[in-house]
């Protein structure tokens, strides 16, 4: 049995597909705003006056990177909960 199927046959039908969404949003959203702290840390590297606030943007940044395991973690215990005797549902993690 595919991943498709499974999750069209899980016990609470659409609502594992909603918090798969959900949690998937939020990971990418998390990922697009590493990418900008970055990016705009980077920038502020180029100015000796601005390079203390791109470290703050660095550190912020590196904090963030912590936070997409939190989620997936969150995710994989919240699905635990929901379907605690079902085959493992995280197979397919962002």
């Amino acid at each position: 049995m595919n991943d498709r199927q499974h999750d069209t046959t899980i016990r609470l039908g659409p609502d594992e597909l909603r918090i798969r969404g959900l949690y998937e949003t939020i990971s990418i959203v998390n990922d697009v705003m590493v990418a900008l702290w970055f990016v705009v840390g980077s920038i502020l590297f180029f100015s000796e006056a601005t390079s203390t606030v791109g470290t703050w943007f660095f550190l912020v940044g590196s904090v963030q990177l912590l936070i997409r395991p939190v989620i997936r973690l969150s995710r994989r215990v919240h699905l635990g909960r929901i379907a605690p005797d079902g085959p493992n549902s995280s197979a397919r993690d962002f």
